[in-house]
């Protein structure tokens, strides 16, 4: 039960963490409307991580006895997706941070709450690294084991609830983890972090 909550913990914070695109757009609609807004489109973004880390690991234990037979090789493409998830955040991030690119903050009206939470839930589903991420994590971790529906539920709620508290910190913040997180220093911080927790899981993996 504790590993099903660490392994969710460290799953939605190394999905979470890196400040791009959708982070720089909630920070500033929450400093342009209210704490509010920026709460029901965070809780957006961590939904679609919550949703696509119960599809994993669903999908995980279903094909557990399939790949059994491929279980070593299975493993090892599994590390290997995730240090090339790792490894390209982090040149992607020092890549910007030497060209001087910030991600382009919306000049359209300010949705409502409701609105808000549909957009970010939205636009986070159709970031195809989410569900990489969590099918070869879920896939390389637990092929070996017979995973109880409790320990999939506590995984799940623990990367939503990862998620969810990075998401909330950076609406909660508002206008100052703006200037702070989402500038050229903060972003290429903020990505290595990330990085080096995804490479952590791999080397878990793999010992």
């Amino acid at each position: 039960m504790t590993a099903a909550l660490v392994a969710g913990l460290l799953a939605g914070y190394g999905i979470a963490v890196p400040v791009g695109a959708v982070a720089t757009y909630l920070v500033s609609l929450t400093a342009r409307t209210s704490l509010r807004t920026g709460v029901c489109a965070a809780l957006g973004v961590a939904t679609a991580d919550g949703l696509y880390a119960l599809v994993a690991a669903l999908g995980g234990s279903a094909l557990a006895a399939a790949l059994r037979p491929v279980l070593v090789p299975l493993r090892w493409a599994s590390a290997l997706v995730l240090v090339f998830l790792a490894v390209r955040g982090a040149v992607t991030a020092v890549r910007q941070y030497r060209n001087h690119r910030l991600a382009t903050r919306s000049t359209s009206p300010p949705p409502s709450p409701a609105r808000a939470c549909l957009a970010l839930l939205g636009i986070t589903l159709l970031n195809p690294t989410t569900v990489i991420y969590f099918a070869a994590l879920v896939l390389g971790t637990r092929a070996t084991d017979a995973v109880s529906p409790l320990e999939q539920g506590v995984f799940v709620l623990a990367a939503f609830a990862a998620s969810a508290s990075w998401q909330l910190l950076l609406a909660g913040g508002g206008a100052l983890l703006g200037r702070l997180l989402t500038g050229l220093r903060g972003r290429l911080v903020t990505a290595l972090v990330s990085s080096g927790v995804i490479l952590l899981l791999a080397v878990r993996m793999l010992l």
